[in-house]
């Protein structure tokens, strides 16, 4: 296990057990969504309660907090918040498997996803409750 691993699989853990135990919908979604993050992604949602990734069509970054809706953030080149796309699947999901279909909807077909999201202009009032998850 690479140096820190370990702690990072502790912070993880106790990510998955703070949002309803690892036998829950909650639980289980936040664990996949896990499987699903690249190391830096995961880190990152560890440390600051969100993971950025790069739209498929025009290569912008977006952030996707933890959260289920007026989520995910256009970012520019200095991690600043830009413009605020509320977007997610239909259906009651768990907050894990909404932040991994927003993932993989970005990373694979941004343009449709631009398409149908409600903008919104994110202020430091909609993270606020976002904090280091570890």
């Amino acid at each position: 296990m690479p140096p820190g691993g370990r702690s990072r699989m502790r912070a993880m853990r106790a990510l998955i057990i703070r949002h309803g135990a690892e036998r829950t919908p909650e639980g289980r979604s936040l664990r996949l969504l896990q499987q699903w993050l690249s190391p830096a992604q995961r880190e990152q949602f560890v440390q600051k309660g969100y993971f950025e990734v790069v739209g498929s069509d025009s290569g912008q970054r977006y952030r996707i907090h933890a959260g289920a809706s007026v989520n995910v953030c256009e970012i520019d080149e200095r991690g600043r918040l830009r413009e605020g796309l509320c977007f997610s699947p239909a259906g009651a999901l768990p907050i894990g498997d909404v932040m991994l279909a927003q993932k993989i909807a970005l990373e694979t077909g941004e343009r449709d996803v631009r398409a149908v999201a409600r903008r919104f202009t994110p202020s430091g009032f909609h993270f606020r409750s976002t904090r280091p998850l570890g």
